[in-house]
């Protein structure tokens, strides 16, 4: 049944927005993580590391194989990913269980060392990350694939070395990781993340 532009209601009774309405994997996405505010450090990181992976690719193609990406990424400790050899990226490569491109493994172990150098410049990768929270209203629909905070933050990653990480790629990581509510107006989920996000604690960037 539809329920309004973008969005659908459930057999639950529960009206969400249409792309997480599909698949069960979706809707557990959407209805549990998606657009949760994050100040995690390792939950930020895989972040930036996954959407770096479906490049190209369906975001339930990472989905599925999030267990085994983070079996094989150290369940994605910066300081672990930071060290691994080249004996560690040719394993990852021959497994069968993640997405076996080779130059985005190289890119995951790259950013996991640059990570490390913005959360020494900044005490956390999370104080960094937040000062690029969009202020003011929300967009609205249809909902942007890139916005001016993404693109800055994406040429800021750029600059300190980062890889796999462009405007659109970044934007995605904001509307996950709570950056931004995109649910819906309509949404079940909305007014539960806005009350998370109005009662977030943000991170203080050193000297901030």
């Amino acid at each position: 049944m539809t329920a309004g532009l973008g969005l659908t209601e459930g057999e639950d009774g529960n009206v969400r927005c249409a792309w997480g309405a599909g698949d069960a994997l979706y809707r557990e996405y959407h209805d549990n993580e998606w657009g949760v505010p994050v100040t995690g450090d390792e939950a930020l990181f895989e972040k930036l590391c996954l959407e770096g992976f479906q490049a190209g690719l369906s975001w339930i193609t990472v989905l599925r194989k999030r267990p085994a990406f983070r079996a094989s990424f150290a369940h994605f400790h910066i300081d672990d990913v930071a060290a691994f050899t080249d004996a560690d990226v040719d394993r990852l490569v021959a497994d069968p269980a993640i997405i076996r491109h080779r130059g985005k493994i190289v890119s995951a172990v790259n950013n996991a060392r640059r990570a490390a150098e913005v959360r020494d410049e900044f005490g956390s990768l999370a104080a960094y990350v937040w000062q690029w929270e969009p202020l003011g209203e929300p967009p609205g629909l249809p909902l942007p694939a890139v916005t001016a905070e993404s693109t800055a933050l994406s040429r800021d990653l750029k600059r300190r070395g980062w890889t796999f990480v462009g405007p659109t790629t970044v934007y995605a990581f904001m509307q996950a990781m709570g950056l931004v509510d995109d649910h819906l107006a309509g949404c079940w989920r909305r007014p539960a993340i806005e009350e998370q996000r109005a009662a977030l604690a943000r991170p203080a960037a050193r000297g901030g």
